[in-house]
């Protein structure tokens, strides 16, 4: 079909709707009775976006249709303007849901990540002067004695509550530095992306395979793999937000690169938002649960593995809910 033709066949439709949306964003959900067929005229314009894009009509078209769609998506998924259950609904389906949808980038950037990651942690391992090509002498000392047992007791004596809040604060700081610092830099073209991929992986296999040569396992592992779990699938979700802006760069379709840019980073933020909550949880694990002395080895380990299946399950059950 034309889209002369399309849009005589259904520019009513979308007018209609877009009078709808007028009318619920001066008047709320006062008049909410009036507007019962909001939620099928919802899901016409999705279907005519889905088809606009299909047949590559033209930018202006396709950028008004998802300016609509967004616009009902806010009010077909808002409550109320109940912020708390809003919430809620992102964690529970909205997060996974996205993963779903761009998953291509997310496998990418899970396999940029932490294959580099296991590829160094062995070589470090093997030999463990490898470790010095990614870190210089100061901070492999560093390191090495912050996961020393025979420092172990000195740090907790010296560490009380006001410390992890401390500790809290700087986590969340750093932890979502480096995840919007690996989503923003898919602008240059995807290439920021890919490098903050493979050099945090590198970087993390290095250390992990060092310290597992020196004997510091007792140290190391059970305070990584907690909060790993959700910091380190974080890194590599970001990753994959990120290389969907450059994707929308390098490919933009019949779209300017400035639209393609603008959709790109409409259809990431939920993973971006997403990330955040990963990182959030990272960090509270992170400074109250890894860094305890009081809980024994084989409980962090047996908790430290519950938690990664518990984060894959999420993502994973959530994907499933979500594509029904």
């Amino acid at each position: 079909m034309k889209q002369q033709l399309f849009e005589q066949q259904y520019r009513a439709s979308w007018e209609h709707f877009e009078q709808q949306l007028e009318a619920l964003e001066k008047h709320g959900h006062k008049h909410a009775d009036s507007l019962r067929s909001f939620t099928a005229n919802y899901r016409q314009i999705c279907q005519l976006l889905a088809l606009a894009q299909e047949r590559q009509y033209s930018p202006y078209l396709i950028d008004h249709l998802n300016e609509l769609a967004l616009r009902g998506h806010q009010h077909f998924y808002r409550r109320n303007g109940n912020v708390l259950y809003n919430t809620v609904q992102f964690i529970l389906w909205g997060f996974p849901a996205a993963i779903r949808r761009e998953h291509r980038f997310v496998w990418l950037g899970v396999a940029l990540f932490f294959i580099p990651a296991l590829v160094m942690g062995v070589l470090t391992y093997l030999d463990p002067n490898m470790v010095y090509t990614v870190y210089p002498h100061e901070a492999v000392k560093n390191f090495s004695e912050m996961y020393n047992p025979a420092n172990q007791k000195e740090f907790s004596e010296n560490r009380g509550s006001p410390d992890d809040m401390k500790m809290f604060g700087y986590y969340i700081r750093n932890n979502i530095g480096i995840g919007f610092q690996t989503f923003a830099s898919g602008l240059l073209l995807g290439v920021g992306a890919v490098f903050n991929l493979l050099f945090n992986g590198v970087a993390i296999g290095s250390v992990a395979g060092y310290l597992t040569e020196l004997g510091h396992n007792e140290t190391f592992w059970p305070f990584v793999i907690g909060h790993g779990a959700f910091e380190l699938t974080a890194i590599a979700i970001a990753g994959g937000a990120g290389l969907k802006l450059g994707y929308g760069l390098l490919a933009p379709g019949r779209l300017s690169r400035k639209q393609s840019l603008i959709k790109a980073g409409r259809e990431a933020m939920p993973l971006v938002y997403g990330v955040f909550f990963f990182l959030l949880i990272a960090a509270f694990l992170e400074a109250f649960w890894s860094s305890s002395s009081t809980l024994p080895v084989a409980t962090k380990l047996w908790a430290g593995g519950c938690l990664w299946l518990l984060a894959l399950s999420y993502l994973c059950l959530g994907v499933r809910r979500g594509s029904r």
